[in-house]
């Protein structure tokens, strides 16, 4: 069902795994998919095998550590679209190095928290004046259980064992910019929210996930598509609200 007619839609990171089914489901409701990825050969065979589906879709070379790429992606999509609908901050990455708190080298902390952190807070300031202009917006956050402090705290934890104190520290920032942006936005038609995918197979953890792909990018595509009754501020996975 074609619920999200004429939307437009930008997914960063989309040109595999949860994104690039976040992409795929969100254009399959009707929306204007703008699939972003830094990585242009990628991003484009990606795009092209969405458009085969019968997708609207187009390709966007954005890259959430380089300022200018995000600005020359905010300037395109303001000259061919004149707004933004919804905005899926999906981008980010697993350092194979990152580790133990006494263990993971700063240089791979501060790799990840660009990328994972400061890279959704650029793209959202870049994307935020698009956003204003729809007529309800939408962004989403795409988190992770892992960056629970209150899960991180717990020894009963499923994960409790795995700390990667550069990832975790990320996704944890990224919960306080999905607070505090959807306090700043209370007033607005934008509603803010941050998703965990759960342990899902992708790259980024070598396909050891016991969950699928569709499973995984279920909650960011609802977090999307919610409507304008729905909730802001919120953390929550496909089985519910997770804490912070």
């Amino acid at each position: 069902m074609n619920t999200e007619a004429n939307k437009v839609a930008l997914i960063t990171g989309a040109n595999k795994g949860i994104g690039f089914e976040i992409a795929r489901q969100i254009g399959q409701r009707g929306a204007i998919v703008l699939l972003g990825a830094r990585d242009i050969a990628a991003g484009e065979k990606s795009a092209a095998v969405l458009a085969r589906e019968g997708l609207t879709v187009r390709f966007i070379a954005i890259d959430v550590t380089d300022r200018a790429s995000i600005a020359a992606a905010a300037a395109g999509i303001a000259a061919e679209f004149g707004r933004l609908d919804i905005l899926v901050n999906n981008a980010g990455i697993v350092d194979p190095a990152d580790g133990a708190p006494s263990a993971a080298g700063f240089d791979v902390i501060e790799r990840t928290l660009r990328t994972n952190f400061l890279g959704a807070v650029a793209v959202a300031q870049a994307m935020l004046p698009l956003l204003r202009l729809a007529n309800s917006a939408r962004i989403v956050n795409v988190s992770s259980g892992l960056g629970s402090l209150t899960q991180n705290g717990d020894p009963d934890y499923p994960s409790a064992a795995t700390k990667l104190i550069g990832y975790s520290a990320s996704k944890a920032a990224l919960n306080m910019f999905t607070v505090q942006l959807a306090y700043e936005l209370r007033d607005t038609k934008i509603k803010v929210n941050s998703a965990d995918p759960g342990y899902t197979a992708t790259d980024l953890n070598g396909h050891r996930g016991h969950q699928t792909i569709p499973e995984g990018a279920a909650e960011a595509i609802r977090l999307a598509l919610l409507a304008d009754d729905g909730p802001t501020g919120t953390f929550s996975n496909s089985g519910g609200g997770v804490p912070w």
